[in-house]
């Protein structure tokens, strides 16, 4: 749907909900002195996004809120931000970063990192778009080590700016493998340049997620740690400013509990204990946090922290007002707002630049592959079981059990966990495409199977059963009254992706989840093939890389013994069995039946 007509200049920024903010007032000593202002932009989790495009859909992104996403938009809003600033002669020009999270999540990126390799001599589309915006630099995010280091490097080589992350090190020497930071001389007319120092700083959950591409080449260390390090050694460069740029969200919570001695989301934290920082462009969080102040402890100073909407929802704008103080450059305001990229079109360059990379993947993914003879739906598989997380499951298992044939574990039952990734999610009656398929493992995870005995699977399943909060009676409920329980590493609430079904291959596996009842003891009537499950019977498990490596913290998963692991990619295999077969058909793959109760009566629960 077109929403949208073109503006520009200062409509542009108006539409977009754009705030002129007075500049600083101040002096040092109280006496008034000339200010200047330096605009910093900032995006984050653009996760493969150049056009406003859904490829699971085929069509126009749109959701509930009416966001669009992708860096053609962006472009459009960062061109007003600057033709506003140059039109006072004044004003420093305004530098652009991205927070991290760039090469992963959309059939566009896995594209050019699985079908088409970028290492076959073909730039990434995002590499091509982001340089042609002209950003000055980015962070490393989790995501961009999902495909291996060699596409890493590869997309690194192809950008026209630096990439930072002072906490990814060398597994043995401990010294970072990235540019920490960078320096930019912003001109201010009639005056001495300003030094800006960019600080980039990675998620440490990158050595729980992506295991097997780091484990013995690199390492990563806390933020907070290793930004008391560098923001100095920044400052000792010559930085009057100093931006940090992490991929790592504002409060501090940890999806990986205490597997790592660094927690996950720790930018306040940061900026309250390493002083010298005066602004930070956050990430990885996925939510819209247009400003928020913090005091320094040990300077007293205030710092700005901003973290843009993903996917290129929202561009991060922060103003800087900075003074002369005893002849060097000092901030003495900071300010940050979002600008909503719905309100724009898309810039007609960066669409030009890469409308063939855009139909080649829409013609790969739209591509026919099979049939299946009645629909599938995600919808309700959060709260119910559904064949479409059976048809995962069967897959993972299959694949599993077929290559243990002539192993020790051959004659053990193999068992496989899902999440419902995606709700939107549903393969068709009818004609099957690999947009279809893929729309229903959105990760590029890769498959694992481990041994686990029938206690340790019913602590699996119990923890995961703290995905939903507590309620009683039979309902009707509404799915947020039910979904999404928060915790302690949650606060926010479970996310859908941190919950696992289980089930069978060749027989079913079967459990009922009581809600009335607390977290830690909701599962009952957990039985393989109608047996119950024994404490010391054993099993083989098929589950992804993300959750094998600590992913989500779950119990066992991690410590159990690996039978198989060739790295093959979930959703590859999900194509071409597909394809193999040329037939999706629900009953074929009943892996199992689980159900809510309350109190050991059925519940109901709608959408």
């Amino acid at each position: 749907m077109t929403r949208r007509t073109v503006i520009g200049g200062a409509a542009a920024l108006a539409a977009a909900g754009f705030q002129a903010v007075p500049a600083y007032a101040g002096g040092d000593h109280g006496r008034p002195g000339k200010t200047v202002r330096l605009t910093v932009m900032g995006t984050t989790d653009l996760h493969g996004n150049v056009f406003n495009w859904d490829y699971f859909k085929n069509t126009e992104y749109d959701d509930s809120a009416h966001n669009d996403i992708g860096l053609a938009k962006i472009s459009t809003l960062v061109s007003a931000v600057r033709d506003r600033i140059a039109a006072d002669r004044r004003a420093p020009r305004p530098l652009l970063l991205d927070a991290g999270d760039t090469i992963q999540g959309t059939p566009l990126s896995y594209y050019f990192a699985k079908i088409e390799p970028i290492t076959g001599g073909h730039t990434h589309p995002m590499a091509a778009a982001m340089n042609r915006i002209g950003y000055d630099a980015a962070a490393l995010g989790n995501h961009e080590f999902n495909y291996g280091l060699d596409i890493l490097r590869k997309f690194q080589r192809q950008l026209r700016f630096p990439l930072l992350g002072a906490n990814a090190q060398d597994w043995t020497t401990g010294l970072p493998v990235f540019p920490p930071y960078t320096l930019k001389r912003v001109h201010v007319p009639g005056e001495k340049p300003i030094t800006v120092g960019i600080l980039g700083l990675t998620n440490p959950g990158i050595a729980i997620w992506d295991k097997a591409n780091v484990e013995n080449k690199l390492k990563f260390g806390g933020i907070v740690e290793l930004a008391k390090i560098w923001a100095p050694r920044v400052r000792k460069a010559g930085a009057d400013v100093v931006i940090a740029s992490v991929h790592s969200g504002m409060d501090l919570s940890s999806s990986y509990g205490d597997a790592l001695p660094y927690p996950e989301n720790a930018s306040v934290l940061m900026a309250e204990t390493v002083p010298g920082i005066d602004a930070v462009l956050v990430g990885h969080a996925h939510l819209e946090i247009p400003e928020r102040l913090v005091t320094n402890k040990a300077s007293g100073e205030q710092v700005v922290l901003s973290e843009p909407l993903k996917w290129g929802m929202r561009l991060s704008l922060f103003d800087l007002d900075l003074q002369k103080v005893r002849g060097q450059w000092k901030v003495v305001g900071r300010h940050s707002q979002v600008l909503n990229a719905n309100t724009v079109d898309a810039d007609p360059d960066v669409v030009a630049l890469l409308q063939k990379d855009h139909d080649k993947v829409v013609e790969y993914v739209n591509s026919k592959i099979g049939t299946c003879t009645e629909a599938m739906s995600a919808a309700t598989a959060p709260w119910e079981d559904t064949a479409a997380l059976d048809f995962v499951n069967f897959i993972q298992a299959d694949a599993v059990s077929k290559a243990l044939v002539g192993t020790p574990q051959a004659s053990l039952p193999v068992l496989a966990i899902a999440a419902p990734f995606n709700r939107a999610a549903a393969i068709p009656a009818g004609d099957v495409s690999i947009r279809d398929v893929a729309g229903l493992y959105v990760f590029d995870n890769t498959l694992l199977a481990v041994t686990m005995s029938g206690a340790q699977i019913k602590e699996y399943l119990e923890f995961s059963a703290q995905y939903f909060q507590q309620v009683y009676g039979p309902g009707p409920f509404k799915s947020d009254q039910v979904t999404n329980a928060p915790t302690p590493t949650a606060p926010t609430g479970t996310p859908d992706y941190n919950y696992d079904i289980m089930g069978g291959l060749s027989k079913p596996l079967t459990y009922k989840i009581d809600i009335a009842k607390a977290a830690g003891a909701r599962i009952t009537d957990l039985a393989y093939d109608g047996v119950p499950v024994a404490a010391d019977q054993q099993f083989v498990v098929a589950v992804n890389n993300y959750r094998q490596s600590g992913g989500g913290n779950f119990p066992h998963v991690k410590t159990a013994p690996v039978v198989y692991n060739r790295q093959v990619e979930i959703r590859q295999l999900m194509i071409d069995y597909v394809t193999a077969t040329g037939e999706v058909n629900p009953n074929t793959f009943h892996t199992g039946d689980w159900s809510l109760t309350s109190n050991g009566a059925p519940i109901t629960v709608t959408s």
